[in-house]
Formats: C-alpha cells, structure tokens, sequence
C-alpha cells in the first residue's frame, strides 16, 4: 500500500484514540499528531473541541499546544474566552502561554473573569514565567482577596517574585500588609516571600515576625533573619 494511502487510515486512528477514554492511547496519539504538519493536525484537533465532553475538548487544547501556529492561537483565544469548564480553560491557558506576550492579556482577561481556582492557579505562575510584571501585579493583587486560601497563596508568592521587578514598591506594599493579616498562613507566606529584598522595611518587619504568635511564622521570619545575616 502506498505511503498516501497508509496517511488516511492513521489519522482516523488518532482521531479515534484522541476521542477514547484510555489515557495512554490519548497520549501516544498526541505524541504522532505532533509529527503532522500543523495544517493536517489543527482541523483535527479543532473538530474535537466541538465535543460536548470536556474531557475530549481538554485533549484537543493539548494538541494545540504542540502546533504554534495562528490557526492554534485563534482556537485557544476562543477556548479561553467561551468554554466554561475549568479543566479545559487551565488547559488553554497552559498552552496558549507558549505563543509569548500576545498572550498575556488574553491571560489577564480570563483570571479576572473567572472564580475557579484552579484556572487562576494554574495562570499565577505562567505570568511569574514572563516579564509582564505590570500584569502580574494586576492578578497578585485580586488573588489576595481570593477566598479559596491556596490562591490568595499563590498570590503571595507572586508579590515576593515582583520584588525585584520594576513594579516592587507596590509589591512591597502589599506584602507589608499581609505581614498583619489575622490569618496565620498569610502572615506566614508573606514572610517567606519577603526574604527576596533586603531593606530597612523588611528587615523591621523579619524582626517584628520573630514576635509573632504563630511558631511557623517565628520560624520562616527567624531562617530568613540568619540567611540575611550570613551574606
């Protein structure tokens, strides 16, 4: 059988494996898809994300991931802008993040518009990957006032990354007041974020940590001290 005749029959076979429920299927298929020429692998890929099973539409963003080619930007920016299920929008972001600063306010838009957690999880640390430090102190900020605690986490250590960036007076701010806040654990992820800089306003606060009520929060701000003082 000729080489354009084999070409057919084993696309239909990844379609189907892509579309399947075993897992390892779904990833060998992946990996052959990503060996097609994108203008081959993206319709197919796209045609998958009309499925109604997220699972399925999860599986094609994955693909896209592995074509960067404006085909594949447009259908992620339209994952992210329309589809409403969490995994499938970490998915997105994940992938869409390869494609450099054009998608940076792409990746804005969708933490402020959505309230999973684990989407905003999920585009914290793509930022701290880039230099949009302006951007990231936008989605640092409403992440600290998140109400689901490992977000507002997430955020913390995103201010203590912008500590040295352009942006870090602000920063520092933010920091300085989460170094008071009633919950221990922000008081406790503040400190640690804060070892970043060395500077008369945080070696006060590292000392007024020492005093701190919680033994995990004397503890960071007390290793923090010690590293300070070795350099």
């Amino acid at each position: 059988m000729s080489e354009n005749n084999e070409l057919p029959i084993d696309l239909e076979q990844i379609d189907r494996d892509l579309r399947g429920r075993a897992i390892d299927k779904q990833k060998s298929a992946l990996d052959r898809l990503a060996k097609v020429s994108a203008d081959i692998a993206v319709p197919i890929l796209a045609d998958i994300l009309t499925s109604s099973d997220f699972m399925q539409r999860r599986i094609a963003v994955m693909g896209l991931g592995n074509h960067r080619v404006e085909a594949s930007f447009q259908l992620l920016a339209n994952v992210i802008t329309n589809d409403r299920d969490p995994n499938v929008m970490g998915e997105a972001a994940n992938a869409i993040a390869d494609f450099g600063d054009r998608a940076i306010p792409l990746l804005v838009t969708l933490f402020q518009n959505t309230d999973s957690w684990l989407v905003r999880q999920s585009i914290i640390p793509l930022l701290m990957d880039s230099n949009s430090h302006a951007e990231l102190l936008t989605i640092s900020e409403i992440a600290i006032a998140d109400e689901t605690q490992s977000v507002k986490e997430v955020g913390i250590l995103a201010l203590g990354h912008l500590l040295t960036s352009p942006v870090s007076d602000r920063a520092l701010s933010l920091l300085l007041e989460l170094c008071k806040d009633p919950t221990w654990r922000n008081r406790w992820r503040a400190t640690i974020a804060l070892q970043s800089l060395q500077n008369p306003a945080t070696k006060a606060a590292i000392a007024q940590l020492q005093q701190d009520e919680n033994f995990r929060v004397v503890a960071a701000a007390l290793e923090i001290a010690n590293h300070w003082a070795s350099q």
